[in-house]
């Protein structure tokens, strides 16, 4: 039987670095002796990510575009050209059956240079507007693996296989773990907890939100796990008390899952295709500040199937205190809006994606 080798790609944040992860974790129990190679972004959060999670990877001198005339524009072709060319050597030396790309900067030139030498590629898309980078991709790969429908007018219909997002396999039976997380957070079962989530780097607003009612949460028994991101851990370590917990960073994601009552979440595709296999009641506060405000229009999806509670930024001062109070007393409403979320769960994504990727080898 020969050898399998696949190069995967995605990075910039943990929405592109964990699908391209679980991907590689299903490929790998189904190809027991495959070689996988990661390529990302020189001094993104995937060169450390993904050798915790077990796997090389290369890195590539690639940054995004700012929106503004800056160096970092002008050094852009450079760059391009410079990674373009890292990827083709890679791409030879490796020699590759697959290469698979989950967005970020790094995947575009990694593969056009796959492309370019006739290796088959796959493109993932998390989200329901998809960035100009998988844009570009879709023209050459083999197959798109998308997450919302009616994708048809960014992609070529014929390519298009809707499969839900990659997810951790390990939030599919949280309820089983809800003791052990309770106690490895050192918190109160008889509390009610709520988690906050604001991505990897963090959210200035939702901080600033939390900030301001945590009194208020604690003055109501509530509990807090409050992911404030690394850019902003500094700023909000203080609040660090039994009853609530400020992390930056959180490995064990089912744990934090399985520990809360109510979820507060940025809506990056990757955390709702995630908060809808976990079914707990969410309140979405979608970023302004992303693509096509692509964040809303995923929350969207999910409040339409009356599945989750969408506030806007603008909206929070008036608003969340009322919202969040009606939502922590009504348990009908808790009960409903996770069973609704859960209709939309997509579990078997990842096998899905990766049933995909076997037929061009």
């Amino acid at each position: 039987m020969t050898k399998h080798k696949f190069i995967l790609s995605g990075g910039g944040t943990g929405g592109h670095i964990y699908p391209a992860i679980a991907i590689a974790n299903e490929l790998k129990l189904q190809f027991p002796d495959a070689e996988f190679l990661f390529v990302g972004a020189k001094d993104k959060m995937e060169m450390q990510k993904v050798p915790q999670a077990g796997y090389e990877i290369k890195g590539l001198w690639i940054a995004g575009l700012q929106r503004k005339l800056t160096l970092q524009n002008l050094m852009f072709p450079l760059k391009l050209a410079s990674s373009l060319l890292e990827s083709k050597r890679i791409i030879k030396k490796f020699k590759p059956n697959v290469v698979i790309g989950t967005g970020g900067f790094a995947s575009g030139p990694l593969l056009q240079a796959a492309g370019a030498a006739g290796i088959p590629t796959v493109v993932q898309e998390q989200n329901s507007f998809p960035g100009i980078t998988n844009k570009l991709l879709s023209k050459k790969a083999n197959a798109i693996c998308v997450a919302y429908q009616n994708l048809e007018r960014f992609f070529p219909k014929e390519k298009i296989v809707l499969t839900g997002n990659p997810v951790r396999q390990d939030l599919i039976d949280i309820e089983s773990k809800r003791d052990e997380a309770i106690a490895f957070y050192g918190l109160d079962p008889n509390k009610k907890t709520l988690l906050v989530l604001g991505g990897s780097l963090g959210a200035r607003r939702i901080n600033q939100l939390i900030e301001k009612e945590l009194q208020n949460f604690l003055s109501q028994e509530v509990q807090v796990i409050w992911q404030c991101g690394k850019l902003y851990f500094e700023e909000y370590k203080k609040y660090n008390q039994p009853n609530v917990k400020v992390v930056d960073f959180i490995e064990r994601m089912d744990f934090v899952y399985a520990a809360s009552d109510v979820i507060i979440s940025r809506a990056g595709a990757s955390s709702v295709s995630e908060l809808c296999i976990v079914g707990k009641p969410v309140i979405f506060i979608p970023s302004p500040n992303v693509a096509e405000d692509h964040q809303t229009k995923n929350a969207q999806a999910i409040v339409d199937a009356k599945g989750a509670i969408l506030l806007k930024e603008s909206e929070l001062n008036e608003q969340f205190s009322i919202v969040f109070e009606a939502l922590l007393k009504d348990d009908g409403k808790q009960k409903q809006l996770s069973s609704n979320i859960k209709k939309l769960a997509r579990p078997y994504a990842t096998k899905q994606i990766v049933e995909e990727i076997k037929k061009l080898l």
